[in-house]
């Protein structure tokens, strides 16, 4: 039997580590969306720097999430054909780690200069949300956790 706190364990799973980190950049992406709209219904300077501060770190979390993607897809499946759900997984994920730093840009922008954040921003905001919330539920698909029985 496997000792679930086998650090080694843990560690050199074929595909641990991205199930696990994945939901750093998911949560802050989210968090930060909240703070941003408690930021624009209440005009609160410290709910925006909430919001800005989660950005840079889901944007910054995203790159070993997506190393350890190709690596779990390499490892887990020897690297056969991207096809089905894992295509699309691997399309939705490159796409929403680019909307979380495009947002974070947008968000950068606008602190650089000095500037009112733009009314367009929600929208690319929820489109985020909305396509990270795709990938994850694919990517259960893909974990066994969204499978039947």
């Amino acid at each position: 039997m496997v000792n679930p706190f086998d650090l080694k364990t843990a560690i050199l799973a074929k595909h641990a580590q991205h199930v696990v980190l994945i939901h750093f950049p998911i949560a802050l992406f989210i968090s930060a969306v909240a703070f941003d709209l408690i930021a624009q219904g209440t005009k609160r300077r410290a709910a925006g720097d909430a919001a800005y501060y989660n950005l840079v770190l889901a944007a910054i979390s995203t790159l070993p999430v997506l190393a350890t993607g190709v690596l779990a897809w390499q490892f887990q499946l020897e690297g056969q054909k991207v096809k089905g759900i894992l295509l699309l997984h691997l399309a939705l994920g490159s796409v929403s780690s680019g909307m979380i730093w495009l947002v974070w840009w947008i968000h950068f922008r606008a602190r650089r200069r000095a500037e009112v954040l733009p009314s367009y921003r929600l929208a690319v905001e929820f489109l985020g949300v909305a396509i990270v919330a795709l990938t994850g539920y694919l990517g259960g698909f893909l974990s066994g956790v969204n499978l039947p029985g």
